[in-house]
C-alpha cells in the first residue's frame, strides 16, 4: 500500500499548519500553569494539534475535490488527481479524528466536552467558503478553540480573560490565512470561491495590519491583567516588528512573497511563546 498520497492528503509533509494550531495551545498551557505545564498535557495537546490539523486538511480536500483541479496551487492534491478516492479519504478522516479523540480522553471530562466544539468547527470550516467571504473567521475560531481547552485541562477552569487570547488567536488566524488566500485569489475569483482576500480586495494589506494590531493589543491587555513581566512585552514588540516585515514582503502581492509571509507566522507563534515562558519562569 502506497501511503504517500495519504501523507500528502493530510499535509503531514507540510507541518506549518500543525505549528499554527499548536502555538496558541502552548501559550494557554503556559499561562494556565503559570510556568511549566504538565508534561503529559503538552504531549496530549501536541498530538491533538497534529491529528486535528491533519483531519482538517483531509475534510478540506473532500469539500474542495471539485475545485482543487482548477487552482494552480492545489491541482496536484491526491483527490484532485485521483490518487485517492472519496471513500478512502473519508476513512482516513475518521481515523485521524478518532486518534485525536483518543488523545483527548486522557484529559478530564470538561476538556473532552470542549473538544466537541473544536471538531464541529473543523468540519464546517471547509464548506463556509461557498457561503461567506469570511471562512477565515471560522478557521480562526477552530484554531483558537485549543485555548479554552488548554486552560480547562491545566487549570481546571476557563478564566474570563482567557478569551482575550482566544480572540487574539482568531484575529491572527484571519490575518495569516488572508495572506494564504492572496496566493489563490485570482483562481478563486474565476471559480467563485469566497475568502477574505477576495472580499477586502485592494484593502487586503490594511485589513491584515488591523487584525495583527488588534491581536497584539488583546495580548497586551491580557498581559497587563496578569501582571506579565518585561519579556512578554518585549516579545510583543518583536512580533510587531515581524508583522511590519510581513507587510513589506506582501506589498507587491506577489504569490511567492505572500506565501513566504504566511509561513513566517510560525516565528510569530514561537516569539510569543518564548516571551510568555520567560516572563513566567523569571517572575
Amino acid at each position: 500500500m502506497n501511503v504517500t498520497p495519504y501523507i500528502r492528503l493530510a499535509r503531514m509533509d507540510r507541518p506549518i499548519g500543525t505549528f499554527l494550531v499548536a502555538w496558541p495551545a502552548l501559550w494557554a498551557l503556559v499561562w494556565a500553569a503559570q510556568g511549566l505545564p504538565n508534561i503529559d498535557l503538552l504531549v496530549i495537546f501536541m498530538v491533538g494539534a497534529f491529528t486535528m490539523r491533519s483531519a482538517g486538511c483531509v475534510i478540506n480536500d473532500i469539500a474542495d475535490r471539485n475545485f482543487d483541479g482548477h487552482v494552480e496551487r492545489t491541482k496536484s492534491r491526491p483527490l484532485a488527481t485521483g490518487e485517492t478516492t472519496l471513500p478512502q479519504a473519508l476513512v482516513w478522516f475518521f481515523i485521524l479524528l478518532a486518534s485525536g479523540f483518543i488523545a483527548l480522553l486522557m484529559t478530564d471530562w470538561k476538556t473532552v466536552a470542549w473538544g466537541f466544539g473544536a471538531a464541529a468547527l473543523a468540519i464546517i470550516y471547509p464548506f463556509m467558503k461557498r457561503y461567506t467571504h469570511f471562512p477565515q473567521v471560522v478557521l480562526g475560531a477552530a484554531f483558537a478553540w485549543s485555548v479554552p481547552m488548554a486552560f480547562s485541562a491545566q487549570a481546571g477552569f476557563v478564566p474570563a480573560d482567557a478569551w482575550l487570547i482566544y480572540f487574539a488567536t482568531v484575529l491572527w488566524t484571519v490575518a495569516y490565512d488572508t495572506q494564504y488566500a492572496m496566493v489563490d485569489r485570482d483562481d478563486d475569483l474565476k471559480i467563485g470561491i469566497k475568502s477574505t482576500a477576495v472580499f477586502f480586495g485592494r484593502f487586503d494589506l490594511a485589513a491584515i495590519a488591523v487584525c495583527q494590531a488588534v491581536m497584539l493589543g488583546l495580548l497586551v491587555w491580557f498581559g497587563m491583567l496578569n501582571q506579565a513581566t518585561w519579556p512578554f512585552f518585549l516579545a510583543i514588540i518583536v512580533a510587531a516588528c515581524h508583522f511590519a516585515w510581513q507587510f513589506w514582503r506582501c506589498r507587491s502581492r506577489d504569490r511567492a512573497n505572500c506565501f513566504a509571509a504566511f509561513l513566517s507566522n510560525n516565528q510569530i507563534g514561537a516569539i510569543i511563546f518564548i516571551g510568555t515562558s520567560a516572563a513566567l519562569l523569571l517572575a
